[in-house]
Parts: structure tokens; sequence; C-alpha cells
């Protein structure tokens, strides 16, 4: 960890494709021990913002820091520090349950010994253990879901970027989910979580508001509540109206 500054950090970043202005002079800082929810809808750039903070595309213009190091150029130093959930689920759906964590935690080269163990760790945490031995591609939506949290936190990161990753879940198992994150929270990590699901925001330190590439609004969700109560002229409580309230300027999301 880099106890010294942001474990995640955009200074005026940006990311072009072509005419598409994805993400536009975005700056931010994530520090440790936080759950920071990036809120904003589909489009929005929150996937492209989380890409180039784990160094899996290079910014445009400005600058993107994980764990002080300069993403894409010294992703390597850090690589086996963070874990990264992309929205599209990240498991082999020819291997088993118990192979898909066997295959990523060799890939971040822990001994055999520690991948077993973390293995029962992780099936018990997700409800996995009884579907150990089954090919991925035989699980549930959910259950994949699942599998792919697992796969991502099987090397013990202190500092994840999970993309979507309660989209298609039922009520029920998107609590849960949410449940699992706190107690990473509680235990030191640090969590850069991307939503459109407005509720979520309420489950987050900090959050974020993300519309045309451009963060909008940032502070603790009582605050934000209270800054869309000062421009409504009126109290706003609901996350969706105080969404509403302070990216109303900005327009429709790309």
């Amino acid at each position: 960890m880099n106890p010294a500054g942001p474990v995640f950090a955009a200074t005026a970043v940006e990311k072009t494709f072509g005419t598409l202005r994805a993400v536009d002079g975005l700056s931010m800082a994530v520090e440790a021990g936080e759950i920071y929810g990036l809120v904003g809808p589909s489009g929005s750039g929150k996937t492209t913002l989380l890409r180039m903070l784990c160094g899996l595309t290079a910014p445009t213009g400005g600058e993107a820091r994980l764990l002080g190091s300069a993403m894409p150029r010294e992703r390597r130093k850090v690589e086996s520090q963070f874990g990264y959930m992309p929205q599209e689920r990240a498991v082999y759906r020819d291997l088993t349950v118990a192979e898909n964590l066997l295959f990523f935690g060799q890939v971040y080269g822990m001994p055999r010994r520690r991948i077993a163990a973390r293995t029962a760790e992780l099936l018990a945490m997700m409800k996995l253990a009884d579907r150990s031995g089954q090919r991925a591609d035989r699980l549930s939506g959910g259950e994949k879901q699942r599998l792919s949290l697992a796969c991502t936190l099987v090397h013990e990161a202190d500092a994840l970027l999970l993309d979507e990753p309660t989209i298609g879940l039922d009520p029920a198992l998107r609590a849960e989910f949410w449940d699992h994150f706190r107690d990473l929270s509680s235990r030191g990590r640090t969590l850069l979580v991307s939503t459109h699901y407005l509720l979520e925001a309420d489950r987050c330190r900090r959050v974020g508001l993300m519309q045309r590439g451009r963060l909008v609004a940032e502070g603790t969700p009582d605050a934000l509540r209270t800054l869309a109560g000062e421009r409504a002229g009126h109290p706003v409580r609901d996350m969706e109206d105080v969404f509403l309230v302070l990216t109303r300027s900005e327009g429709g999301a790309r």
C-alpha cells in the first residue's frame, strides 16, 4: 500500500475515441480504506475511468495513478497489489469453479497451499462450496457473478476496482455483495465500485456522480443530499432525485 497518498487518483484525465470524449478532464482521489461509489448511467465514462486507473488503457491526457504508480507505465510495480473485476464476468467457462480460482491464484504467483486455503474461504463466503467441481458454464448468472468476485479476491489485494459488480443480480444477492464489500473495507481494503443503481450510493462512504465523462458532484451521500436540496430549493432525500438535480445542467449521457 501507499499510505502517504491516495490509493486511486486521476488528475485532469481524458480519454477520447475518435470524436467521442469518453472521459473529460476528470480529477478525483480515493483514500485508503474507503468504499467510493462511482455512480452514473451507462455511457457516462465509468468503465473507461476504471480501465485507465488500473492500467488497461492509457489516458489521452492527464494522469491516472494507482498506489502512487503512474498507469499504465508503472503497472508492473503494483499489479499484484490490486484486483479488477470487469463488468463482463471474468471466468473461464470450461474450467470448474475450483479450477478458475486455481488459475487466477497461479497468475498472481501464489503457492498452491495458499490457493487451496483461499479457495475454501472464498467458496464458503460466496456460497459456492457445493459447486466446487462444476464447470463455470453450468452456473446460474448469479453464481457466475459470485465466482467472478471470488477470482478478483483470491490474491488478497488491498486495492479493488469493481465495475458494476451487482449488475443483473436480484435485490437479495445485491445486498449480500454489499455485505462482502463492507467486510472488506472493515479489514482495510480500498474499494472503487462503479454502479448505475442509485440506491447503492448510500452504501458508499463517498460518491462521485458521473455524467458525460465528467465528475459533476462528489461527497458523502448526506452531503450530496444537502447540495441537491440547496439547488432545488427544497429537501431532496431520494438518491435518484439527487442525481437528477445535480446533473441537470449536464444534459443526457453519451
